[in-house]
């Protein structure tokens, strides 16, 4: 007999959404994870691993735009729903996160 495990999600709150300005992102340490959370200028969302796969630049030090971040050490372009470059070679770890009652929540699997 098969048996299947679901996995453990761990739901954080983080503080105000006020806590990130618009247009740009913070870093946020979690279960021993650095995890960037961005607020687009729209008031949207994301939360992707905070160190760029391709060297490691910070990425709640970049700037965002039109769902993507651009890593502030070489340029590499991050879509921040589906966390893949936009020249397709690396990817970034993506989390659920949103705003609840002024809050930010995030989720990790």
């Amino acid at each position: 007999m098969e048996t299947k495990r679901a996995a453990l999600e761990i739901v954080v709150p983080l503080g105000p959404v006020e806590a990130i300005p618009l247009g740009q992102g913070r870093t946020y340490v979690v279960d021993g994870r650095a995890i960037a959370v961005f607020r687009q200028r729209d008031g949207q969302l994301f939360a992707t691993q905070n160190a760029c796969p391709h060297r490691g630049g910070p990425l709640a030090d970049g700037i965002i735009g039109a769902g993507k971040v651009i890593c502030p050490l070489h340029g590499r372009k991050f879509d921040l729903k589906t966390g893949v470059s936009v020249e397709g070679d690396y990817a970034v770890q993506t989390y659920p996160v949103r705003m609840e009652g002024g809050e930010i929540i995030l989720t990790l699997a």
